[in-house]
């Protein structure tokens, strides 16, 4: 069994029930963590779940707010609980033709909440090793066009 996630007669995606069930269940935390709609609903097949419907108008808003609000966060852990979820769904919003431009960094669009920052990272045990590079390229525009190119040539459609 599969679940197909289309726009109009063009499926975007046809992941196993599994990852498609995990993937609605993320859109539904960032939802609410963005205050925007996903625009991924029913599709033509009213009443089979395995059937949704993404409005592109929609979906460009909150794709374009998701990694806009990636790009900001400053918090390693809350990156790397992230990162799968926002590439996947930049990868979709891509197949949708959806244009999600990446913010600059020299511009201070990463890592930067307008001056304000609600999760703040604590320091936990020391590091070991100067190896840095790991966590340093979470949450950049590179990192996460990366990913999302890589997450994409997984997806069946």
């Amino acid at each position: 069994m599969s679940m197909y996630f289309d726009v109009g007669d063009e499926t975007l995606w046809n992941p196993s029930n599994g990852a498609g069930r995990l993937f609605l269940r993320h859109v539904q935390v960032f939802e609410a963590e963005l205050g925007l709609p996903s625009g991924i609903g029913q599709g033509k097949n009213w009443g089979d779940p395995d059937t949704l419907e993404v409005d592109p108008v929609a979906y460009e808003e909150f794709a374009r707010g998701l990694v806009a609000w990636h790009c900001r966060v400053g918090h390693s852990v809350i990156l790397t609980l992230s990162e799968g979820f926002v590439a996947t769904a930049l990868a979709l919003a891509r197949r949708a033709g959806i244009e999600v431009e990446m913010p600059e960094r020299s511009a201070g669009a990463c890592r930067v909440s307008e001056g304000v920052q609600r999760d703040l990272q604590v320091a936990g045990t020391p590091r070991t090793t100067s190896d840095d590079s790991v966590t340093d390229a979470l949450g950049t525009p590179d990192a996460l066009d990366a990913r999302a190119r890589q997450v994409d040539s997984w997806m069946p459609r």
